[in-house]
């Protein structure tokens, strides 16, 4: 039974300016990135390579449309695609250095090869997606309401780069949102019935990162992060080491509809989903890793084990307030729709859930958060 897999070699700079120096960036290159990151980080560095920015194709979450809208503007043949920027970027990059990009639903619906035809170089700008280091790429698909992964081998990249210095202008709430996202995914890959001691390594350390981090946030205030930057770029990658073998689960599943649908940030979708399911779990088993899983957190907060969960939503609060659904617009008919689409579109990430969760269960979560 295969236990795990690290696809691209991992790179740390100090600067972005070593990073181009080392990695020889040219004229065969594509960067895809926003501008605002490229203006302040790289737009003195005399690169010759072409440049797309992402957001002149859109705002918000990486959808079918957009990645068609950027291909279709992509008019020259490269050797490599550098995609330096947050998930969005990272998950359109993945797609556009395969063979078969266009049309994307068909690539999403399996009915084209998946093949990969560019060398694939990723740099996170956030602590939160491990995309850099995972073979999915996650898109709205905006015909049909709802969000997916395609995940494929050919979608690991070559080369993963850790650059600290990218996060130094990251807004707290993008902080906020990014880091609580990683969590997620080091809770969830811990969780996961594909997880192994050695996926474990990464989740736990992830954790145990990123909350220290956060207690370091509570008493000091938010400034407190600029210091633990680099300590939370690696947790994210942890985390996506991590959730990159074991998969992700219910929480990313039934946050899908909620950011398709209302558009509602990823990692703060997840963080208003994460904690219905969690006490959905405990409520069928209350045994086993989860046990295993509630004693390391309570140890790091310093809690009773039985207070776990509101402990550690009262800590997340203090970086990002927590909403009822209802709040992002989410209607009761919603509920049984969203219910169903999990159903349909979401079998690949609820094949790793703690434990099997029906309609009932992902019904009654909604219906707890709403």
């Amino acid at each position: 039974m295969k236990q795990f897999v690290i696809k691209p070699i991992i790179y740390k700079f100090e600067t972005c300016r070593d990073f181009v120096a080392q990695f020889h960036l040219s004229d065969d290159d594509l960067i895809l990135t926003n501008e605002f990151i490229y203006a302040p980080f790289f737009g003195d560095l005399d690169l010759t390579c072409d440049t797309i920015f992402q957001e002149k194709y859109g705002e918000g979450e990486p959808s079918d449309e957009m990645v068609e809208a950027i291909y279709a503007d992509i008019k020259k043949e490269y050797q490599r695609i550098i995609a330096i920027g947050g998930g969005a970027v990272l998950d359109i990059a993945k797609v556009l250095a395969l063979k078969h990009v266009s049309p994307v639903l068909a690539l999403y619906d399996g009915e084209k090869e998946i093949i990969k035809e560019k060398h694939l170089i990723l740099v996170p700008t956030t602590c939160g997606t491990g995309s850099e280091v995972t073979n999915i790429s996650i898109l709205a698909l905006n015909s049909r309401g709802t969000k997916k992964g395609l995940a494929a081998d050919a979608l690991f990249a070559d080369s993963a780069v850790l650059i600290p210095e990218l996060l130094a202008r990251l807004p707290f709430r993008f902080f906020a949102t990014s880091s609580i996202d990683a969590l997620i995914h080091a809770i969830e890959s811990t969780l996961s019935p594909k997880a192994s001691e050695i996926t474990q390594l990464f989740s736990y350390k992830a954790i145990e990162l990123i909350l220290n981090g956060y207690l370091e946030i509570r008493d000091q205030g938010p400034e407190a992060r600029i210091s633990l930057l680099e300590q939370f770029l690696t947790a994210s990658n942890y985390a996506g080491i991590a959730f990159g073998n074991a998969g992700c689960a219910a929480v990313h599943a039934l946050s899908y509809p909620l950011g398709a649908t209302y558009h509602v940030p990823h990692g703060e979708a997840n963080y208003a989903i994460f904690t219905g399911v969690m006490n959905q779990y405990m409520s069928i088993r209350s045994d086993g890793e989860i046990a295993k899983l509630n004693s390391f957190i309570a140890e790091i907060l310093g809690c009773e084990v039985s207070h776990v969960y509101e402990e550690l939503e009262t800590l997340l609060n203090v970086l990002l307030p927590k909403k009822p659904l209802n709040q992002y617009g989410v209607t009761e008919a919603n509920l049984m729709e969203f219910t169903i689409s999990v159903r349909q579109n979401q079998q690949r990430l609820m094949s790793n859930n703690f434990v099997p969760l029906d309609d009932d269960a992902v019904y009654n979560i909604y219906r707890t958060l709403f």
